[in-house]
């Protein structure tokens, strides 16, 4: 997994995040296909910081309904040219070089560096930032383990689709009782993460909390949006190198 990549200081490149794309969220994907289309005239490279699907079981459930409309048109837009980067989240962890291969996306570290020129930009999913919801970072812990991985994935598909209904009906129940701050990022966190990779700009996703954050130090935290166009009011967007430059998340 690529930790650190260098582009050219005038490459015009996309980011998204937290699209949670399924079966049941047409508009939601129609919308990404388009994105996908645009990207391919424009763009000189797409960024996707995790959440990309509702959930992901396994490299050998490609051809599911609900991941295989996905993966075609991301081939598809690989195909045509488009250099498109892949960054674990929570919800898709398990996407693997299989699904990369298949796809022709390149994956990136959980924390990437990019160079745009002479700038510096960190590139995280966000949910390592989280780190005053001690139960979600413990949980976390144990399945992004390998071993945990290879047990769960050594498991029938029906009952990997199982597990993952119950465990996401479980979050969903739990988020329900906390406290909003709670699940969002920890200013030590962020602070930790940028001073160690040496960046002034922070690109994450995750919270579902879209904002262009001044940090102490003036350097700058951007977090991406959710996507949803399947009920109202509709929210999303894309976040541009452009934008990281002049303050303007659309």
């Amino acid at each position: 997994m690529l930790q650190h990549l260098r582009l050219p200081g005038n490459a015009y490149v996309w980011f998204i995040s937290d699209l949670h794309l399924w079966q049941d969220r047409p508009s939601t994907f129609n919308q990404f296909e388009q994105v996908l289309h645009e990207a391919q005239m424009q763009a000189d490279a797409l960024f996707i910081l995790g959440d990309l699907f509702e959930y992901w079981a396994g490299d050998d459930d490609l051809e599911s309904s609900a991941v295989a409309p996905v993966l075609k048109v991301l081939a598809a837009a690989t195909n045509s040219g488009l250099p498109i980067y892949f960054q674990h989240g929570n919800r898709d962890f398990l996407f693997g070089v299989k699904a990369a291969e298949y796809t022709g996306l390149s994956l990136l570290a959980d924390e990437c560096v990019i160079e745009l020129g002479q700038q510096r930009v960190l590139l995280m999913h966000g949910d390592t930032l989280c780190t005053d919801d001690l139960e979600y970072q413990q949980f976390r812990q144990q399945v992004r383990d390998p071993g945990w991985q290879a047990v769960f994935l050594s498991k029938p598909l029906n009952d990997r689709h199982a597990t993952i209904a119950r465990l996401r009906a479980q979050s969903e129940d739990r988020k329900a009782r906390m406290a909003e701050s709670i699940m969002d990022v920890n200013p030590a966190a962020v602070q930790a993460v940028m001073q160690r990779h040496h960046v002034n700009t922070l690109v994450h996703g995750h919270t579902h909390r879209p904002a262009r954050h001044i940090q102490p130090d003036a350097s700058i935290r951007w977090v991406l949006p959710d996507w949803e166009y399947d009920e109202m009011p509709t929210r999303g967007g894309v976040l541009t190198s452009t934008d990281l430059f002049e303050s303007n998340l659309v």
